[in-house]
């Protein structure tokens, strides 16, 4: 085997997938990292010489299989070829997921994942039957299960060809790498495959390894390259209302872990508009009443500016993580040092730095009075002394300067101080993240950081993220110290009233996505000292052209157990429910309800006798509709331009962010027989366009519709227009 262990370089996809083909004798098994780290050009060469030989055996292991959005209707095509033919140009396909989509995978080829696109694979039987429901950090054991003899990953190179950077996705890779040690150790077949891109930004820390660690390395010739783009939801004032409440339950100098879409950017929004513009935040929490409704927000939140600020500890580094960053926010820096991480949130260290910060480290028994070597390497890696120092004969080598090594020495203090000792402390992170994933700019921002501040941000093992347990990156003693004041901001579809939510799957058994990381977060967060879970969701959802509630009395499928209960957030407000008794979690929960429905609610858990025949919802609670939200939230969106539907910029042009709008109302509005025939008769009734309406008519290709069906789409797209109020009739 060890001369199998080349580093073998190729420029050619499809010779190195037939060197891998051949080192695991036509079966492979491989794992592929979730969302943007696979290996397109290499996966799709084996992928290819699969179809052409049925004598191979090829099993894709993996998460969340990213593909171009398309369509559903005419419209929606309309709308978003064009837009797909502009952001995604020279973005690179995944021709097994292609496939999959399409049902049309070669018998000798088989797909397991265990995360999808939300909602992408319901109508899917084959993956619906080989989906595998695991949480996030046990995946590496259930690939092992699997039989997983090889990875391929995409990496990030660096300058002089010795290192390479997981990047996007050191998750889980750094996870299995051990565990196929082992079993290469063994004796048995195993190939670590890397894919070098370019375009993919560089981190070390963790993420960084000996290019000798991969067995074969594909540097793709002549081949597109660009990252795959995540494009941006729009957030809508319901969201901007969950994170608006949820910004209020995050305490500053704590930890934060948010997820993926429009709901994880409205809260990041509303963290930074709490930290920028703190009177209109109050101001708008006067409006909702929000502290006298809710008053757990400040026992267990906060509304001033972040002056501590915080640190991220999420699976998922998002988008909204750079730009708090950028804000000065996510400036609470970890180290992998239990006692001087404890020192540090103890407040004992002076910021700027100053010679009594070495005194309090000897207290501490970190370093010794008279240093030694290890002391000054100490002292160095965490960022106190300069980079330059070293000890050299029994003298503290200071650039041009030598001094005695001892913190008893008032002169040696002194030219200490003046010459070796930094202002600030720069040797932590300030960010732990497991993968990344987002729009083109995200990861133009990613590469546009110096060495300086791309060092605060460590991508890491999920095992390490994701739970408390000791892990060869940090014990649990250190993870707890790390994570204080921990905040985990996690959305879910459905809520019921005993507690249990639902986010991944329908209770027909059918899988909507996967469970990931949620579960072990919440469950984190039970265990972490002044930790909370916080689970978003919209009140309600359109289903059939219909409102209907996403607080459930009851439901045949749960994602978290009512047991691990905790926040609730909703546009209406937050339900405190940890550790209440059931009485109180019912009536809580119905408190942030919609109206509409908060008395089949009420009638539903008073037959199961859960309260009280008597209770009535609080007057303060009763109001709560959408038109409600509206009117709290105009005088700020209006005047100061605050809650834009795409808060962190969007690839859709201002027309397109229009029709996006409109034909979202569409959707919702014809989800039912009733429905479209309603909205068709008020569509055949509009007027004729109007200069308003050419703009959007010229980009979706119906300003000369050229037969019935054409004109009645044009009409459609007009009524949906004027209805959402992008233009008014002329």
């Amino acid at each position: 085997m060890s001369e199998e262990r080349t580093g073998a370089h190729f420029r050619q996809a499809e010779r190195c997938a037939e060197e891998l083909i051949r080192r695991l004798d036509g079966d492979v098994r491989i794992a592929l990292p979730l969302g943007l780290g696979k290996p397109v050009h290499l996966i799709n060469a084996l992928y290819r010489r699969a179809c052409e030989d049925p004598k191979i055996r090829l099993h894709i292991m993996t998460a969340l299989s990213l593909e171009k959005p398309g369509g559903g209707n005419s419209l929606q095509k309309r709308l978003m070829e064009p837009f797909v033919e502009r952001v995604f140009e020279g973005v690179p396909e995944l021709a097994y997921a292609q496939a999959v989509s399409r049902g049309e995978l070669p018998d000798n080829v088989t797909v397991t994942e265990f995360f999808f696109k939300a909602g992408s694979r319901l109508g899917n039987p084959d993956q619906q039957q080989r989906v595998v429901l695991t949480n996030y950090t046990h995946v590496v054991r259930d690939l092992l299960a699997l039989g997983v003899n090889a990875v391929g990953q995409m990496l990030a190179p660096d300058g002089d060809g010795r290192q390479v950077s997981l990047s996007c996705n050191p998750d889980l890779t750094l996870d299995i790498l051990p565990e196929l040690e082992k079993q290469r150790d063994s004796g048995q077949a195993v190939v670590i495959a890397g894919e070098l891109n370019p375009e993919l930004p560089w981190f070390g820390n963790d993420a960084a390894l000996d290019r000798d660690t991969f067995d074969l390395v594909l540097e793709p010739h002549n081949q597109p390259m660009r990252l795959f783009p995540v494009p941006d939801l729009p957030v809508e004032p319901a969201d901007y209302l969950i994170g608006f409440y949820a910004a209020n339950l995050v305490r500053d100098g704590g930890t934060l872990q948010v997820g993926i879409g429009a709901l994880g950017s409205a809260v990041v929004y509303n963290i930074l508009f709490r930290h920028r513009d703190n009177g209109l935040f109050n101001e708008l929490s006067r409006r909702l009443d929000a502290h006298s409704r809710f008053p757990e927000l400040a026992a267990i939140g906060g509304t001033g500016r972040f002056e501590e600020g915080l640190y991220g500890c999420s699976e998922m580094m998002v988008e909204g993580f750079l730009h708090l960053y950028q804000a000065g926010i996510l400036k609470r820096q970890v180290v992998a040092d239990r006692a001087l991480q404890q020192l540090l949130d103890d407040g004992v260290i002076p910021d700027p730095l100053d010679i009594s910060a070495l005194d309090r480290l000897c207290e501490a028994g970190c370093i010794e009075t008279v240093l030694k070597a290890r002391d000054v390497q100490w002292l160095v890696r965490f960022g106190f002394l300069d980079d330059a120092c070293e000890l050299k004969g029994g003298r503290l080598a200071l650039g041009d300067e030598a001094v005695r090594p001892d913190l008893a020495d008032d002169q040696a203090r002194a030219l200490i101080e003046q010459y070796a000792l930094k202002e600030q402390l720069d040797g932590g992170v300030v960010m732990h993240g497991g993968f990344f994933l987002g729009p083109e700019r995200f990861y133009q921002g990613l590469r546009e950081l110096d060495d300086a501040q791309r060092a605060r941000f460590d991508m890491t093992s999920v095992g390490f993220v994701n739970h408390l347990y000791d892990h060869p990156l940090g014990d649990q003693a250190l993870k707890i110290a790390q994570r204080r004041r921990s905040r985990f901001i996690n959305s879910v579809m459905m809520q019921t009233l005993n507690g249990a939510a639902v986010s991944d799957g329908l209770e027909d058994g059918r899988v909507v996505s996967g469970v990931g990381g949620q579960y072990n977060f919440v469950a984190m967060a039970h265990e972490l000292p002044e930790g909370r879970s916080i689970l978003t969701l919209r009140a309600t959802r359109i289903s059939a052209g219909r409102p209907e509630s996403n607080i459930r009395f009851s439901y045949g499928h749960c994602t978290i157990p009512r047991h691990l209960r905790d926040l609730v957030v909703t546009e209406y407000g937050v339900a405190d429910v940890r550790g209440q008794p059931d009485v109180e979690v019912y009536k809580r929960l119905i408190c942030i309800a919609d109206s509409r429905f908060q008395n089949e609610l009420m009638r539903e858990a008073k037959k199961a006798g859960k309260i009280p025949k008597d209770w009535k919802v609080p007057r303060a609670h009763r109001n709560n509709y959408p038109q409600r939200i509206a009117e709290a939230m105009a005088p700020l969106r209006d005047h100061h331009q605050l809650f834009p539907a795409f808060p962190f910029g969007t690839d859709f042009t201002e027309v397109e962010q229009g029709l996006v709008q409109a034909l979202q109302w569409l959707r919702d509005a014809t989800g039912s027989r009733r429905g479209l025939l309603a909205v068709l008769w008020r569509a055949l009734r509009q007027s004729a366009p109007g200069a308003a309406e050419r703009p959007a008519l010229e980009r979706m290709g119906l300003t000369q519709p050229g037969g019935w069906r054409e004109r009645l789409e044009q009409r459609l797209v007009i009524h949906a227009l004027r209805v959402t109020g992008v233009t008014r009739t002329q």
